[in-house]
């Protein structure tokens, strides 16, 4: 009777260590698993403006269990760089990709060609400048939306009346949808409000170290429709160099909100860069996943800072995530 029952404690002993190892290889062969991957390709990626999109898809990617990989871009990228990225990404073996399309020929058609084999996510805009319908989804700001909302903090300060005000626009590009919807946004905005608009600046800014706003006429206002643009009119305004005009902008930096702190720019439109990220990696995973789910784009919102509220409870997440470092 005594040696069945050490028979048989001695044979459950030996079936739990079973049970453990079997366990402990399953665990192995679980995280053994190769998971999608997911590429992002962006201008400039390593731009400071990224940060809190960066910090979005990081926390889609941890929720959604995807591996996601940024393709390093120096400075701006011409069609042909961005066609050559996206095709290595998936020779590579990216399952999905997401992509801010640069405006130039032939990235349309290769974006089209990509989207046959992987998953392919818009961010920020279109492939091409001017309203359309597009074959793959935009997860972006509402570009317009921002414009009318610079317009509307710039007549709130003036208690609407800029009759004769003179007015100077700067933007990265002229060329891109995002960047023409926000014009149409800050012009209809203004539309019959007696404001002149003096000048337009569209391109790189800063030139051989020098900032080439110093180089425009006077204006009571710089508007600028972009970060790079935004951070650019802050420096020269802190400079003394901007002949005592006001700055309101759309920004997504820290270098933004800084020029912002130290009273160079008045108002500052940020757009929700960390639910861009968010929401185009859940798209592509949610494609990855279930076979005949079809991606759709959406629009994110932005949110308007002012210096005295810069540092209040209701925009503390915003600024947490701009200042997200890798």
């Amino acid at each position: 009777m005594k040696n069945s029952r050490k028979w048989f404690f001695a044979f459950e002993a030996v079936l739990a260590v079973l049970v453990a190892v079997l366990a402990f290889v399953m665990f192995l062969e679980r995280n053994g698993e190769d998971l999608p991957k997911v590429s992002v390709i962006v201008q400039n990626s390593d731009d400071n403006r990224w940060a809190a999109f960066k910090y979005g898809l990081k926390m889609a990617a941890a929720d959604q269990n995807i591996e996601l990989y940024a393709a390093g871009t120096g400075g701006t990228m011409t069609p042909e760089e961005e066609i050559e990225i996206i095709n290595r990404e998936i020779k590579y073996g990216a399952d999905a990709v997401i992509v801010q399309p640069v405006v130039g020929d032939g990235v349309e058609a290769a974006i089209k060609k990509a989207g046959k084999k992987v998953p392919v996510v818009f961010v920020e805009g279109a492939a091409s400048a001017g309203p359309q319908e597009y074959t793959q989804p935009v997860v972006q700001p509402d570009h317009y939306a921002m414009g009318q909302t610079l317009a509307e903090e710039l007549l709130k300060d003036f208690n609407h009346n800029i009759t004769g005000k003179r007015l100077g626009i700067v933007m990265e590009t002229a060329e891109t949808e995002p960047a023409a919807a926000r014009r149409k946004g800050l012009e209809d905005g203004l539309q019959n409000t007696g404001a002149i608009f003096c000048w337009t600046f569209a391109g790189a800014v800063s030139h051989d170290g020098k900032n080439r706003l110093e180089e425009k006429p006077e204006a009571d206002i710089v508007i600028a429709l972009d970060d790079d643009s935004l951070t650019a009119a802050g420096e020269c305004a802190a400079a003394g160099n901007l002949h005592g005009a006001l700055v309101y902008g759309i920004g997504s930096s820290t270098e933004a909100v800084y020029y912002l702190d130290t009273g160079n720019v008045e108002c500052l439109a940020v757009p929700d860069e960390f639910s861009m990220g968010y929401q185009s990696l859940s798209e592509a995973a949610k494609c990855l996943r279930r076979s005949h789910y079809k991606m759709k784009g959406s629009l994110v919102s932005h949110t308007v800072i002012r210096r005295e509220e810069l540092f209040s409870e209701e925009n503390q997440e915003l600024l947490f995530t701009m200042s997200q470092q890798e």
